[in-house]
């Protein structure tokens, strides 16, 4: 373990073994951080935050701050982060609220760009890439492989399907579908993420299923229930279809079509 002279670590915070912690940084009562992980200079772990193993935290970002909500007054709440994640410069990660469920959560092998805020009460899967100044309100959840490119605000509650890809400057009101492209203000769906699906290895049946479901709910000018209905008669028997198919029947903010 390696821990600067200048850093101020609670004597009750649990460090695992070969972490690094920057100089004046700052590490608060409630803190567990997991083996091999480091700390850059000026950073603060505040709050009930528990930290994976090999994660790499730049200098100056703020982990676990109490949430920026006005019915917050101080109540034990958590952030929960796994492992291999890369927090870049003035990154903000914030606890949850009672009324959210308490907790924030993120997967692992995610990165953080420089600037990105994700609030309270959001859940993000593994794989996530937020680039520079990415921000996402309370509640919002986000599927793994998700790329939110620069500048980009996703409103609370909204959720984001795996395998997205948001263009750079949208505004983001609605969810988003699986394995989809959205950009704009406020943001529509304008194509499948198709370099993506195939980078990661999705089959030629899967492709083939999801590009059918993606034109009958957003190309063939049914209502949204109708073009459920025959999507699920086409294509239901591939995982990635149904996986598309509970997404779009479980929103409730409305699908960004």
């Amino acid at each position: 373990m390696s821990i600067h002279q200048t850093a101020i670590v609670h004597p009750d915070a649990r460090i695992g073994r070969d972490v690094a912690i920057g100089p004046y940084a700052v590490i608060g009562e409630h803190v567990r951080i997991g083996d091999r992980t480091t700390i850059g200079p000026h950073t603060v772990i505040e709050g009930d935050t528990e930290i994976g193993e090999d994660n790499r935290i730049f200098q100056f970002a703020s982990i676990g701050a109490a949430p920026q909500d006005l019915k917050f007054s101080g109540e034990r709440t958590s952030l929960r982060i796994g492992d291999r994640n890369v927090v870049r410069e003035f990154v903000t990660l914030h606890c949850g609220t009672v009324g959210g469920g308490g907790v924030t959560t993120i997967g692992s092998d995610n990165l953080f760009m420089a600037y990105c805020h994700v609030a309270h009460d959001c859940h993000l899967g593994d794989h996530i890439v937020m680039a520079n100044s990415a921000t996402l309100a309370g509640h919002v959840t986000i599927g793994d492989y998700a790329i939110l490119s620069a500048l980009i605000a996703v409103h609370q509650f909204t959720r984001v399907g795996g395998h997205v890809m948001i263009s750079g400057g949208s505004m983001v009101n609605q969810d988003v579908p699986p394995f989809t492209i959205a950009q704009g203000d406020r943001a529509r769906t304008v194509g499948l993420n198709l370099v993506g699906l195939k980078r990661r290895g999705f089959d030629e049946k899967a492709i083939s299923g999801i590009k059918k479901a993606y034109r009958l709910l957003f190309r063939s000018g049914l209502r949204l229930e109708a073009a459920v209905e025959e999507i699920i008669d086409e294509v239901g028997d591939v995982p990635q279809v149904v996986e598309f198919v509970e997404f779009v029947k479980s929103s409730q903010r409305g699908i960004a079509r």
